[in-house]
């Protein structure tokens, strides 16, 4: 990593962030729900498991998706891609939520992420989404956002443990915030750091390496 001293430590970020955007969203107040959307969500569109999982209504408990037939899981869950993959996760996703929900609380934060990870189909995304979102655990998401976002910005980092390290230094060990930074990094994503970013009125204009590239061709 180079160059820290002239740029944004991660709480400014945050701020800039926060001020443009204003409060961010949340994932469902209920745990089993975000379970269920951060094995759909993988490689599709929000949009897709929002509209997937509000059809689902009353069938959206770890009950009925424990003793559903596999077969009708994945119609359920069609809409939202590589769906048999999904529906078997799912399924054993379910069933370990209901052997440990008991319990998860007695795990510690790297403990309960290694238990998660060991679930076949679950990889180190959606994991710590479940960590931050179900559980309410400090850890930072990194994505594919996160990481164009931050190279942009003029970081750069060897791993994913740097970028974690570097988000949590400047601001407090709290999910809550940890996950309303994720929201916000999703947010800007869609609206202004797309493969093709769109810079008019991203609060990043003046620091972001990508956008002072396009004003300088201009």
């Amino acid at each position: 990593m180079s160059g820290m001293s002239e740029i944004m430590a991660s709480s400014e970020i945050y701020k800039i962030l926060l001020d443009h955007y204003g409060p961010p969203r949340w994932w469902s107040d209920d745990p089993y729900t975000v379970i269920v959307q951060a094995v759909l969500v993988q490689n599709i569109a929000w949009k897709n498991v929002e509209k997937t999982t509000a059809q689902m209504q009353e069938k959206l408990s770890p009950d009925f998706i424990a003793s559903v037939p596999i077969d009708e899981l994945e119609a359920l869950i069609r809409s939202c891609g590589f769906y048999k993959t999904k529906a078997r996760t799912i399924k054993t996703l379910t069933e370990w939520y209901i052997r440990k929900e008991e319990i998860i609380r007695q795990y510690s934060d790297e403990a309960l992420r290694q238990e998660i990870l060991s679930i076949k189909g679950i990889g180190e995304e959606s994991a710590d989404v479940i960590l931050v979102y179900a559980f309410h655990r400090p850890v930072f998401i990194i994505d594919a956002y996160t990481r164009r976002l931050l190279e942009r910005l003029g970081y750069s980092f060897s791993s994913d443990k740097e970028r974690k390290k570097f988000l949590g230094n400047e601001l407090p060990q709290d999910a809550m915030i940890y996950g309303y930074f994720h929201w916000f990094i999703l947010d800007h994503s869609i609206r202004h750091c797309r493969k093709k970013p769109i810079c008019e009125e991203c609060p990043f204009l003046n620091c972001c390496r990508k956008g002072r590239e396009m004003q300088s061709d201009a």
